[in-house]
């Protein structure tokens, strides 16, 4: 079971904002999750990434394919 997740009020100067929401466009993020990946690599590259700190949570949406093996939601 994962954890819960923390939420983290962030100001931002707009230019800034702004820079990052294209990045995390470019990489088909949301700002959110571009941010905890940019934190998440500054962590890992400085050597303090904890060792119990969970992955980053699968985004987007969920499969298409249903898990009963059919190739259509409406072949069951």
């Amino acid at each position: 079971m994962s954890r819960p997740r923390k939420q983290v009020l962030l100001r931002l100067d707009p230019a800034v904002h702004d820079a990052l929401a294209r990045w995390a466009a470019d990489d088909l993020r949301s700002v959110n999750a571009q941010v905890e990946f940019l934190l998440r690599e500054a962590l890992r590259r400085a050597g303090r990434m904890p060792a119990d700190a969970g992955g980053l949570p699968r985004r987007g949406r969920p499969p298409s394919t249903p898990d009963d093996g059919t190739d259509r939601p409406d072949e069951r």
